[in-house]
């Protein structure tokens, strides 16, 4: 595999999930492919797991959209550092429970890594700041500001 194979395919992944293109999605993902959202350690295997998580964020953000600023890639890895644009206008089901849509617009930045094997996902992470989502969201109350 290439490098940009394995960049290739972790582009497809996000381009599959903007266009609700799920049965798109889980031809990428091998049988045993695992999807692991590292703030809340939640984990989905295989290609029913990715269509979880892509159902996950499209119905608690039906416009939501990824954009992928950078991706960089060596060998099976692929890294992407992208942003996440969307309206909170579902009920969001994650590790908390279900979360009521609160109307709000969201906006932040993540990076995820992916690991392809025989031209399928075989490893996803993705990095983001769970605290930062929740203070969009107005669930949360913002930190206190860093000293000088």
């Amino acid at each position: 595999m290439t490098e940009h194979d394995s960049a290739a395919i972790a582009r497809e992944f996000f381009e599959a999930w903007n266009e609700r293109d799920f049965d798109r999605g889980a031809t990428l993902v091998a049988d045993d492919g695992e999807l692991v959202e590292v703030a809340t350690n939640e984990r989905y295997t295989g290609a029913d797991g990715l269509r979880q998580e892509y159902d996950k964020w499209a119905n608690a953000f039906p416009d939501g959209r990824v954009q992928i600023r950078n991706s960089f890639s060596a060998g099976e890895w692929a890294v992407t550092e992208s942003t996440f644009r969307g309206t909170n206008n579902g009920t969001f089901v994650g590790a908390a429970g279900e979360i009521p849509a609160t109307g709000r617009e969201l906006d932040f930045e993540f990076c995820t890594v992916t690991r392809v094997r025989g031209g399928r996902i075989a490893l996803v992470r993705h990095y983001h700041d769970n605290a930062t989502i929740m203070q969009r969201l107005g669930l949360m109350p913002e930190g206190a500001a860093a000293p000088a």
